[in-house]
């Protein structure tokens, strides 16, 4: 039940989750994107689940979480149709989840999935799925420590995302996993739902306005 009337109702959120430090607040984020009326399916690198379990995400959502290119799956979880009701066999998945998803969201975005993303390398689950679905509204909340932030090479991957038209929220100043202070943290997580409501809210004006000009 949505803890308040949200533009993201009825959407379908893709959040894909790479491995960095802050995976643990992506947790909190699914959470709210949930509460707030959205059909989150999660997607999850090899390393974020050294990070944090899969079953976190399926606790909080209460969809299946994806997390390899080989594994059997199931196709995404749709509204009143559970994933074991639709039977087990093996599915395009990158394919099925970039069709079914309206927002891609990647919290934490390390610099390793930029760099993918930037440069087109599909390694992984995640990675593939990106390459699929770049021309859906997407936001990558970045995070990583402040020395990589300002490498050279990370600093050209992330413009060449923004020329891509993909949205970035933050990263923010403040204490780092190493220890150190500096720019690096990852958005707050409810700093992030604001920038996925503001998406939410454009993705709504432009079918409006297609609807209309089809009905003229």
């Amino acid at each position: 039940m949505p803890e308040k009337k949200t533009n993201l109702g009825s959407l379908n959120i893709l959040l894909g989750v790479s491995g960095g430090i802050a995976a643990y607040k992506a947790v909190d984020l699914a959470s709210k994107l949930t509460g707030a009326g959205a059909k989150v399916n999660t997607v999850m690198t090899e390393n974020a689940c050294q990070l944090v379990g899969p079953k976190s995400f399926e606790a909080v959502t209460g969809s299946a979480v994806f997390t390899s290119l080989w594994a059997p799956h199931f196709v995404p979880h749709q509204s009143g149709v559970s994933p074991s009701s639709i039977g087990a066999g093996w599915e395009p998945s990158h394919v099925n989840l970039a069709d079914w998803a309206d927002i891609v969201v990647v919290a934490p975005a390390t610099a390793n999935i930029i760099g993918k993303i930037a440069n087109g390398i599909c390694d992984d689950l995640l990675s593939t799925t990106l390459c699929v679905c770049w021309q859906k509204p997407m936001l990558l909340a970045p995070a990583m420590n402040n020395n990589m932030w300002t490498n050279v090479a990370v600093q050209r991957n992330v413009k060449a995302v923004k020329e891509m038209d993909f949205e970035l929220i933050g990263p923010e100043e403040g204490r780092l996993a190493s220890g150190a202070e500096g720019i690096g943290r990852m958005s707050e997580p409810q700093d992030i739902l604001e920038a996925i409501e503001k998406i939410a809210s454009k993705l709504k004006r432009k079918k409006a306005r297609v609807k209309r000009k089809d009905t003229d």
